[in-house]
C-alpha cells in the first residue's frame, strides 16, 4: 500500500525523520485509483536495485508484502542469477504481536487517520474497496461511520466510531499473521538464506531499556550478519552505503532482504 500516493497514516509511510538520511524508494509513486500489481514492484524495484548498485551502494528491499518479495528475489530469473540475497526476519511472539498492533493502531488515529480517510472519502464513488489504495487496512473499515457520521447522534457516532478501530486492529493482526504464515512458508519452501531475529524482549522493554536491546539483539546481530554475508559472498565491502526499496516498518513479523551482486 505504501508504494500509492497519499494516504501516509493510513499506509504508515516511514517519515523523514525515521530514513536518517538513508533513500528510500517506491513511496508514493503509484496512482492511488490503479492496481500497483506484483509484476509491477518487480519492474520498478529491478530498475531501482540496478541504480542503487551501480552507484556503489547496497539495496534492503524490505517487506512488509512478502508477495512482493517473493516476486523480486524468488520468480524473477534475471535477479536470482544477478544478485544474491540474504534475507533478515524480524520476528515477536504473537500475543505481543497483537497488543503492539493494538497500540500502534491508537497512535496512528491520534496522528490524523480518522481526517485522512475522511479528505479522500467520497460516498458516491466508495463502494468498491477491491482496488488501489482504497483496499488499504483502515479506509473500507470506516466506510460505516463515514456514510452516517453527521445522521446520527453523538453517542451513536461515538460507537460507531469505536467499532471500526476495532475492526481495523482486527483485520491488522489478521494481516500480521498471514505475514508471519508466508515467511515461514518461504523459510521451509524455498532455499534462501534466511536468518530469524526474536525481537520479543525489546517490546517488552521501553524507552532507553528497549533502544539498547534494539542495538544489542536486532541492529548488532543484523549487521554482523550482513557483514558476513558480503565478505563469504566476496561481493563488496562490509561497509557501504545503504539505500531501502519501498522499506516499510509497519509491523513485526518482518522481513528485510539485502542484494548483493
Amino acid at each position: 500500500m505504501q508504494v500509492y500516493e497519499g494516504l501516509d497514516i493510513v499506509t504508515n509511510k516511514v517519515t523523514e525523520a525515521e530514513r536518517r538520511g538513508v533513500p528510500h524508494h517506491l513511496l508514493g509513486i503509484a496512482d492511488p485509483n490503479a492496481d500497483f500489481t506484483s509484476d509491477d514492484f518487480r519492474h520498478h524495484s529491478s530498475l531501482v536495485v540496478e541504480s542503487i548498485v551501480t552507484r556503489d551502494r547496497l539495496p534492503i528491499i524490505a517487506g512488509g508484502s512478502n508477495s512482493y518479495v517473493e516476486a523480486l528475489a524468488n520468480d524473477d530469473p534475471e535477479f536470482r542469477l544477478r544478485y544474491e540475497c540474504c534475507f533478515l526476519w524480524v520476528d515477536v511472539s504473537l500475543p505481543l504481536l497483537h497488543s503492539f498492533v493494538s497500540d500502534r493502531v491508537d497512535r496512528m488515529v491520534r496522528a490524523g487517520l480518522i481526517d485522512e480517510v475522511r479528505d479522500l472519502f467520497d460516498p458516491t464513488k466508495f463502494d468498491d474497496y477491491s482496488q488501489g489504495i482504497k483496499r488499504a487496512i483502515g479506509v473500507p473499515e470506516l466506510d460505516h461511520f463515514l456514510r452516517n457520521e453527521t445522521l446520527v447522534d453523538a453517542k451513536t457516532r461515538r460507537k460507531l466510531l469505536d467499532e471500526a478501530i476495532e475492526k481495523i486492529k482486527e483485520n491488522t493482526c489478521m494481516l500480521a499473521c498471514r505475514q508471519l504464515q508466508k515467511i515461514r512458508r518461504l523459510h521451509s519452501i524455498w532455499n534462501w538464506k534466511m536468518h530469524r531475529i526474536d525481537a520479543t524482549p525489546v517490546f517488552l522493554a521501553s524507552g532507553k531499556e528497549a533502544d539498547n536491546l534494539w542495538d544489542q539483539i536486532v541492529a548488532g546481530p543484523s549487521t554482523m550478519i550482513v557483514n558476513k554475508f558480503l565478505c563469504e559472498e566476496n561481493h563488496v565491502s562490509p561497509i557501504i552505503p545503504s539505500e531501502s526499496v519501498n522499506m516499510v516498518p509497519i509491523s513485526v513479523p518482518a522481513m528485510a532482504a539485502v542484494a548483493s551482486r
